[in-house]
């Protein structure tokens, strides 16, 4: 139960993917302007990676090593079509913000990576546990990166006002530039927090 735990949040807080890593930032540097787009954003990966990890530790035995690359491709552009389409039904408008976003999970590092270095190897449980941690991971990611640019970009969340009429939003913030600004912060408070943790 520690082993799989472990697994688990090792995707949220050690191998952040967005945070730690810094992988797959397309997506979090160009849907980060919306906290909903975040949101929706994230589920579509978390769906994708953690079916796409269970289904590759599933075939691990059975798929030649010569063509597992290919499969996996293949296995995960299945699971983004189904997620790419079911989006589209039921959140047209959150589809079309998203817009190329969804369709290019497929060639997304992280969720590659993760079929190739962990599910390959693993059981389909720790497979999963795996899949859903750095998915969870990067979907908290989106999240906190999407607020913090919402709110100073729009002085709004999730779509409401939160902050006084008299605010006067930061345009910048919900612009490119914002979101490498704000990344760069996040990054840099994370390493600040982890080292001090490190030498107590």
């Amino acid at each position: 139960m520690k082993k799989l735990w472990n697994t688990f949040s090792n995707g949220i807080i050690n191998e952040n993917p967005v945070l730690r890593l810094v992988i797959g930032m397309c997506a979090p540097l160009a849907v980060t302007t919306a906290v909903v787009n975040g949101f929706w954003m994230g589920i579509a990966v978390i769906f994708v990676l953690t079916a796409s990890n269970a289904l590759v530790s599933l075939l691990r035995k059975v798929v030649p090593a010569e063509i597992r690359i290919p499969i996996f491709i293949v296995v995960i552009a299945t699971f983004t079509t189904v997620a790419d389409l079911t989006l589209k039904a039921i959140q047209p408008e959150i589809h079309a913000k998203l817009g190329v976003f969804v369709p290019l999970i497929v060639v997304n590092c992280i969720i590659l990576a993760r079929a190739e270095a962990f599910a390959s190897k693993n059981n389909l449980i720790q497979s999963v546990a795996d899949g859903l941690g750095m998915a969870l991971g990067f979907t908290l990611s989106l999240l906190i990166l999407a607020s913090i640019r919402e709110l100073l970009g729009n002085g709004t969340w999730w779509g409401f006002n939160v902050l006084p009429a008299s605010f006067e939003p930061a345009v910048v913030m919900i612009l490119p530039p914002g979101a490498f600004v704000t990344l760069g912060y996040l990054l840099s408070g994370l390493n600040l927090i982890t080292g001090k943790s490190g030498d107590n």
